[in-house]
């Protein structure tokens, strides 16, 4: 796969280690989906956020990085385990999973990911133009975003969208060509 030398400089460790980590993600992605190169994209829609799914690893992993890390596109996030707003409601949550769940929103909120907690953000936000590239994780917002958002997103996984909106770049492979991409119509 072909890196710009900015590029291969942050893969080789020169931009510190989250960013060193960010693209070795999106490398190992690229190769895997035979990806030519890295496109930039306008908008990230991160998955991993519930502590039921991402547990303790991916706690310490998401505050370990928010200490250095920044988005460098609009970046989205799925809902979380339960709703801050209403956890009164909730008598039955014990105390180190809303612990947990605070830390790994907290994380998010640091490197400056929008609070949605939305597996609709398209729903929150006004699209970007047809044809803008965008990294989704979230099926329904990858699926919409390809048919009736008009935009290319492959459906990325938590960790290769995370390192989308830390890099403003993603795999140029599958779905985000065009010949791959036919956007459907109503």
């Amino acid at each position: 796969m072909e890196l710009t030398k900015e590029e291969q400089s942050a893969l080789n460790g020169e931009m510190g280690e989250t960013l060193q980590t960010a693209y070795r993600i999106l490398v190992a992605t690229g190769e895997a989906t035979n990806a030519e190169k890295l496109i930039s994209i306008k908008w990230a829609h991160l998955s991993g956020v519930n502590y039921n799914t991402i547990g303790d690893a991916g706690e310490e992993f998401l505050r370990k990085i928010s200490k250095d890390a920044q988005v460098k596109v609009k970046a989205t996030v799925n809902p979380m385990g339960f709703d801050f707003d209403h956890i009164s409601e909730f008598n039955h949550i014990d105390d180190e999973f809303i612990e947990k769940q605070k830390s790994i929103r907290d994380s998010y909120i640091r490197m400056g990911v929008e609070p949605t907690f939305s597996c609709t953000p398209y729903d929150i936000f006004d699209l970007p133009e047809k044809d803008t590239q965008v990294s989704f994780a979230e099926s329904n917002a990858a699926i919409f975003a390809n048919s009736l958002g008009g935009l290319k997103t492959n459906k990325e996984s938590a960790f290769s969208a995370l390192a989308s909106a830390l890099t403003g770049k993603s795999p140029y492979s599958d779905f985000r060509k065009d010949e791959t991409n036919i956007p459907m119509t109503i």
